[in-house]
């Protein structure tokens, strides 16, 4: 978690663990991150790595190249093999990219 915490700040875009509280969301471009999963590698009922799925959700309210760029250069500098998607949340009149990877513990 350290690691993610520390790419996240180099990209230099305002982030928080799921969501923002209440009346506290920055103006876009923002970043919310989660590990809602993990892949766990394992054996004779041992666990031997421990590899947790991350989700990092880039905001923005507009289609923000330079802002996508810059974060993927972060991921990639990091050695992150991600998957990226895109969608418009048309209520939050927000786009947000979502990058997923998966990281030992």
């Amino acid at each position: 978690m350290d690691e993610i915490l520390a790419v996240l700040k180099e990209a230099e875009i305002p982030f928080a663990y799921d969501h923002f509280a209440e009346g506290e969301s920055p103006e876009p471009p923002f970043i919310c991150y989660m590990m809602p999963a993990s892949n766990h590698f394992s054996a004779d009922g041992k666990v031997y790595f421990k590899i947790n799925e991350v989700h990092i959700e880039l905001y923005t309210d507009f289609k923000d190249l330079a802002v996508e760029q810059r974060l993927e250069a972060v991921l990639d500098e990091h050695g992150y093999f991600y998957n990226k998607s895109e969608t418009w949340i048309e209520s939050e009149k927000l786009y947000e990219v979502l990058y997923i990877f998966e990281t030992e513990v």
